[in-house]
């Protein structure tokens, strides 16, 4: 009889490593819950043309789901501790598929911001922050970054499907069948959650892909206590946090009403948006295969300076060679901090706190994403365009590309120890 902890692997010769079943799952997951999150912003024109609510109304719910949506990444950890991290993404598809069917029904604001809004928001976090950054540094050792890049690259192929996909639903049969149809989709992941997704390479007998077979390690209750006294964690929060206003904020929620004023109707700005979500899903894998080779705080100074030029020239832009061009440039690292990001946090906190830290780290990108998604809304409502809000943001996310240099080096043999409590790996750290 074996013991899956001191032998070897149990992997079969000939078969492929389990690791790669989960992440095929995960990204599915992934893809589809991004999707659902991309519905607010893209369904804004048709939801103010069909209710009369005004922009700023409609952002103020959109604005609740992103910070709900944050906040679901810390109650993700502290669930995935109890009940797994199988049991919380079934958890999060039954939540998101009931969500779009009630926002199909409301008739509201009120309604709108508890279904389209925060049980919708809260429902999509429980997996994205926490599940694929967990994932990917339970099964992997090598490969790390590539596998988190993957998982980036699924949402961005969430925005390549699921903008144009209700852009233009509504647009033929209107924003609540949309709704509908975003649902029944959705459900039909529960199946492939409940029969091919594992929690831990030990429930199949296996080490993590490039590790030795490893026990179970018991949840760090203490990890976060411990952060929170660590300039590293915070900085990793701010620079976050300017990431999700300038992304999933401002243009997530914005982008298609900002080209409706600039005069491209709604499904060819849809079109532009997908056409972002192409290239950021060449460039998140990329930045995934480039995290797991570079220092991630130079990676994150050349990103957020490249997101920071394309979105001051973004008001100045009225035809379609010039919207190629930015959304080529903004695309290509629309998400692409979020390996570098990850792997900061897992070398400054250890490798199996990696989801937990990100959880937390996700929660303050999207309070800059819901900020600037209702100032955005405010600014169109007040001046009549968005080109306020868009400069400002490009010139925050250039100083924060050099504020992420502020990040202390975690490979350097100096770095700032958890003295309190170490947390053992068993994998070097910057491997």
């Amino acid at each position: 009889m074996t013991d899956p902890f001191t032998d070897p692997p149990t992997t079969p010769a000939k078969g492929i490593f389990y690791g790669w079943v989960v992440v095929a799952v995960t990204a599915a997951v992934v893809l589809v819950t991004a999707g659902s999150r991309a519905a607010p912003g893209a369904l804004l024109v048709d939801m103010e043309r069909d209710t009369g609510w005004s922009t700023s109304q409609l952002s103020l719910a959109a604005a609740i789901g992103l910070v709900a949506y944050g906040l679901g990444g810390p109650i993700a950890g502290t669930l995935a501790a109890r009940m797994g991290m199988k049991n919380v993404t079934i958890l999060s598809i039954s939540l998101t598929t009931l969500s779009l069917f009630m926002s199909s029904r409301i008739n509201n604001l009120w309604m709108l911001s508890i279904w389209f809004g925060l049980v919708a928001g809260v429902a999509a976090g429980l997996v994205a922050a926490f599940l694929g950054a967990a994932v990917a540094n339970r099964w992997f050792v090598s490969h790390r970054g590539i596998v988190t890049g993957l998982f980036g690259a699924a949402t961005s192929a969430g925005l390549l499907i699921f903008v144009p996909f209700y852009a233009w639903t509504a647009s033929q049969v209107g924003w609540r069948t949309a709704l509908v149809w975003g649902a029944v989709i959705t459900a039909l992941l529960l199946p492939l959650v409940i029969g091919l997704f594992k929690n831990a390479p030990a429930d199949v007998g296996v080490a993590p892909l490039g590790g030795r077979p490893e026990p179970p390690v018991p949840p760090d209750t203490d990890i976060i206590r411990r952060a929170v006294r660590r300039p590293e964690f915070w900085l990793l929060a701010a620079t976050f946090m300017v990431c999700g206003g300038t992304s999933n904020g401002l243009v997530g929620q914005h982008f298609i009403a900002h080209a409706n004023d600039h005069g491209f109707d709604e499904v060819t700005a849809a079109n532009w948006l997908a056409v972002m979500g192409v290239f950021n899903f060449i460039g998140t894998i990329a930045s995934g295969w480039l995290t797991d080779r570079f220092d991630p705080r130079r990676l994150l100074l050349i990103y957020y300076s490249f997101r920071g030029v394309s979105l001051m020239a973004l008001p100045f832009i009225h035809d379609n060679l010039s919207m190629a061009g930015f959304a080529v440039l903004f695309g290509l690292d629309y998400i692409a901090t979020v390996p570098p990001t990850i792997m900061l946090g897992a070398k400054l906190f250890g490798r199996h706190n990696a989801g937990v830290i990100y959880a937390w780290v996700f929660g303050a990108h999207q309070i800059g994403a819901a900020v600037a998604a209702w100032a955005a809304g405010l600014v169109r409502d007040s001046v009549g365009s968005y080109s306020w809000a868009f400069t400002t943001a490009g010139a925050l996310a250039i100083a924060t590309g050099f504020a992420a240099l502020l990040i202390l080096n975690p490979d350097h043999p100096n770095r700032a120890q958890d003295s309190e409590n170490p947390v053992p790996s068993p994998d070097p750290v910057g491997s």
